[in-house]
């Protein structure tokens, strides 16, 4: 059983709606307000045609402050901190020395020397505190700062009635406002595919701010989502979840140790070009074009979609998993996100799921994302 060591401040609101609070990341969090088929699609719809507000809260913010924070995040990231502005933030990976992904996170320039590095599962925060030491620099885990994530085409619409300014932020932009009288810190960021705003702020405001945003939203659909909607989001937006499309969950079958490189990922567009000196760089350039698997799309026929791990076959021999599937009526497509063979990595490559069941089910390899194909909605302006 997990120990769960964090609580956040919404977790009576989630217990009332019908949140049976369960482990993510250490934190109660609301998986589901009900588990019903009914439930999910329209938990889904929400952020797709409106929007959804859900508690986030579980990820870790890690502040470094001080003259040496930006040569810490520099080492254990793949970005180049130089580029990144006060305002602005950016995704990044981190690699273990065997240049191997163990997490991926979004670096926040606050001010010239205050960062937060706010990541998920893995091992940000033990590395950003090996690399912190016998320097200048603090380094700070922050569990009374809440994260809340506002997604969905309408959540523009409704910032703009409280935030001055808020069409005019950036994609991965960030803003120090306040909203309902609470002091906030609002940044164009998520992880739906969406145009979506996270909402940080302090414990005491959470509650206030949550019932709020729901009160003052209702009458443009804007509804309190289940966290697990985030993998039917995710999946058609190409936006992967550690460790459940990992190695970690799928081991190798030749028992080599646990740890996907970002070219098998299809990460390695967060090494910023030309970079070095960050943990695990040396071997990560010298893996490109060994990979061993690809994560790649796979689209399924009829509407019955992949079980999570549901096998994956060629010419009826398995080769690989689906690590999430979804079947969305809305955007009329059944699809998933696959673990499979380089050479079969190709679109159009025949394929086959099978479902825990045994229920076989035709499919061809497909690029990704599926949904938002050119990036245009998560980062339109205006």
């Amino acid at each position: 059983m997990a120990i769960i060591w964090r609580t956040s401040a919404l977790a009576q609101r989630h217990a009332e709606i019908g949140g049976a609070l369960e482990d993510w990341n250490g934190m109660g969090t609301a998986w589901f307000y009900d588990h019903t088929p009914e439930r999910a699609k329209a938990d889904y719809e929400a952020v797709r045609t409106k929007a959804g507000l859900m508690d986030v809260s579980g990820l870790k913010k890690v502040h470094l402050t001080g003259p040496h924070a930006a040569a810490v995040i520099d080492r254990v990231t793949t970005r180049n901190v130089d580029k990144i502005m006060p305002g602005r933030s950016v995704y990044a990976c981190m690699l273990n020395p065997e240049g191997k992904f163990i997490d991926d996170c979004v670096i926040y320039r606050i001010s010239v020397n205050h960062w937060m590095v706010v990541h998920g599962t893995g091992t940000g925060m033990e590395q950003l505190t090996a690399a912190a030491g016998a320097k200048n620099v603090a380094v700070i885990f922050d569990d009374d700062l809440h994260d809340m994530s506002l997604q969905g085409p309408v959540a523009v619409d409704f910032l703009a009635k409280h935030v001055d300014g808020i069409r005019d932020l950036a994609y991965f932009g960030i803003m120090q406002t306040k909203l309902f009288g609470c002091p906030v810190m609002i940044s164009r960021t998520g992880y739906t595919g969406e145009r979506g705003y996270e909402i940080f702020c302090e414990g005491r405001h959470a509650v206030h701010l949550w019932d709020s945003i729901l009160s003052d939203g209702a009458d443009m659909g804007i509804v309190p989502v289940q966290f697990s909607t985030l993998d039917l989001l995710r999946t058609e937006s190409y936006l992967l979840f550690y460790p459940g499309d990992n190695s970690e969950t799928y081991p190798f079958e030749d028992g080599s140790p646990c740890g996907d490189t970002l070219w098998e990922l299809g990460l390695d567009f967060t090494v910023s070009p030309g970079k070095v000196g960050f943990v695990g760089a040396e071997n990560h350039y010298a893996l490109e074009g060994k990979e061993r698997f690809k994560i790649y799309g796979v689209k399924l026929e009829g509407t019955a979609p992949a079980d999570e791990g549901a096998a994956l076959l060629q010419n009826g021999e398995q080769v690989g998993h689906v690590t999430y599937g979804m079947y969305s009526e809305l955007n009329g497509h059944n699809v998933g996100i696959a673990r499979m063979p380089v050479a079969a990595a190709t679109p159009g490559t025949a394929l086959t799921v099978r479902n825990g069941d045994g229920t076989e089910i035709a499919c061809t390899a497909q690029e990704m994302p599926f949904y938002d194909v050119e990036k245009k909605i998560r980062t339109a302006r205006g």
